[in-house]
């Protein structure tokens, strides 16, 4: 769940909270940050924004249009899962870990195969706690139907990483095998 929005004014992110707080206070029709005024700013608008700081190689922009172009109907861009995969390619090697992590997610069979690997490794080692998460997915999941203890091991070392860095999902996957017997309290209670 994204907890921040990306400002294509000025090219920076403020958490949730505070455009909540920032709403609040009045501060609705400026920028936080730049100060400009955004009353009567269109979607065109900041579509030609982000435009331009993607040619700036803004590696957040890129992210924020590519996830546009995945999902379509935003302030007129069409559905485009090809220049979506371009956008958080780019993205990506500007060092954007979000993109990382949506690369490794994307195309058929993901979960198997070793680009999404590369991608979540890349996502996690960049602090992306949900990639973490995906690598222990990949590390359970691999191997044949009788999974060996040490791709559970492995499994379970990802979930421990992402879950002490707050992924609710690798939080869920691990009070599910302490009910099963597989992780000990000692294990949780380290978190």
């Amino acid at each position: 769940m994204e907890t921040e929005t990306y400002l294509s004014c000025c090219g920076k992110s403020i958490c949730g909270g505070c455009v909540h707080s920032f709403h609040k206070s009045g501060g609705i029709l400026n920028c936080p940050f730049c100060k400009t005024n955004r009353m009567g700013t269109t979607g065109a608008d900041h579509v030609e924004e982000l435009m331009k700081r993607v040619k700036a190689n803004d590696a957040v922009a890129t992210y924020v249009l590519a996830g546009w172009y995945h999902h379509g109907g935003h302030d007129g861009l069409q559905q485009d899962q090809d220049k979506a995969k371009e956008l958080w390619t780019h993205a990506a090697d500007l060092g954007c870990s979000k993109s990382h992590f949506n690369l490794g997610g994307t195309g058929e069979g993901w979960r198997h195969s070793k680009k999404a690997k590369f991608h979540f490794e890349a996502a996690a080692m960049a602090g992306h706690e949900d990639a973490r998460h995906q690598l222990g997915v990949m590390d359970y999941t691999s191997g044949t139907a009788e999974r060996s203890m040490n791709h559970i091991t492995i499994a379970l070392n990802h979930w421990i990483i992402a879950a002490s860095a707050g992924s609710y999902h690798a939080m869920h996957n691990l009070i599910t095998f302490f009910k099963s017997g597989f992780v000990r309290e000692n294990q949780l209670t380290q978190l």
